[in-house]
């Protein structure tokens, strides 16, 4: 179909090098059934803040990932935003590709083996891209009301969350503003290939906390102990985790959990993902000692993980600043 990225012809190579290769299959970890990650009632803010304040914290800390309902984002605007999160993928690829090249992203150009391949594409937007969209009005409309509450929701969690480290701060008002966040639109396309390939590479996320809306075909796993765990889809609610940010910024108190998403061989899945970043400028330096961080901004960090990216095919992450 048209709107396909060219993943067979433009990895045959790869896919020729490890064809019948049963060794390269994806995963040197056992997969356990789905589970129900931690699910918060964020209703229960107003009524039972602190034991509710107190759950969100210790998922944070065990699980690195939990999932809210009650969050205030409505279907209806999920809904709508879903709809046009098609069409913006149902256009031809070489559309995609050329005019919108900025926001548009695809497998992994870096891959040497099978097993760094990420079958799926994706459209980043930050809030300042969105505010330009003047040939796709529907679209921009339902993605500048998609941030702006996901924001909100980010950023009360992001305080809830601080508070619990009995570290009293603004930071997050100072160094997170609207247009340093970004949302994703993710596809992972059928793959033919499905069990020598991710739908998307093991990593850690970057942001303070990612917050994602996942349609019900699921494939989202997470790192439970060693274990790969399947997340189980639910409807109502966003699946938000901890990222690299927050783990410096908690001194590893909270924990940035590796997941990836696997790929289907009959069936595509769409997700939406908002991150919740600060400034580009902001130091992340933790205030429990003793660090075991370096400061370092947001701009270094990106910078070292490009430059893994590239040397590697993936991101090394956190360990590159410890003490």
């Amino acid at each position: 179909m048209a709107h396909e990225p060219p993943f067979l012809e433009t990895y045959k190579t790869l896919v020729q090098k490890h064809q019948g290769d049963s060794r390269n299959g994806y995963s040197s970890c056992s997969i356990v059934e789905r589970c129900d990650i931690p699910l918060i009632d964020l209703s229960r803010l107003s009524l039972e803040r602190e034991e509710c304040m107190r759950e969100i914290a210790e998922a944070a800390r065990e699980w690195g990932f939990f999932q809210v309902v009650n969050h205030g984002i409505s279907h209806e605007l999920l809904k709508s935003l879903q709809i046009e999160q098609k069409k913006v993928f149902y256009q031809p690829f070489v559309n995609k590709s050329s005019t919108q090249a900025k926001a548009y992203r695809w497998g992994n150009r870096f891959a040497t083996d099978l097993r760094q391949l990420s079958w799926s594409e994706a459209f980043h937007f930050y809030l300042t891209d969105i505010s330009r969209m003047d040939k796709h009005e529907t679209l921009r409309s339902s993605l500048e009301a998609f941030a702006i509450r996901m924001f909100s929701v980010a950023q009360s969690l992001a305080e809830i969350l601080v508070c619990r480290l009995n570290t009293k701060s603004n930071y997050f008002r100072e160094h997170c503003l609207p247009e340093s966040s970004f949302i994703r639109l993710n596809r992972y396309p059928p793959c033919p290939i499905s069990s020598k390939v991710h739908g998307l590479l093991p990593h850690s996320d970057t942001s303070f906390l990612t917050i994602v809306h996942q349609d019900q075909v699921g494939g989202l796993q997470l790192l439970k102990d060693g274990k790969w765990v399947g997340v189980k889809p639910n409807p109502h609610a966003l699946v938000v985790n901890i990222g690299d940010l927050f783990q410096a910024l908690s001194n590893g108190v909270y924990k940035s959990i590796k997941h990836r998403v696997v790929a289907a061989e009959k069936v595509e899945r769409f997700s939406m993902a908002f991150f919740y970043c600060p400034s580009e400028e902001a130091v992340i330096k933790s205030k429990i000692k003793p660090l075991m961080y370096r400061k370092f901004t947001l701009m270094e960090y990106r910078q070292q993980t490009e430059k893994d990216v590239k040397q590697t095919g993936d991101k090394v992450g956190l360990s590159r600043f410890l003490l």
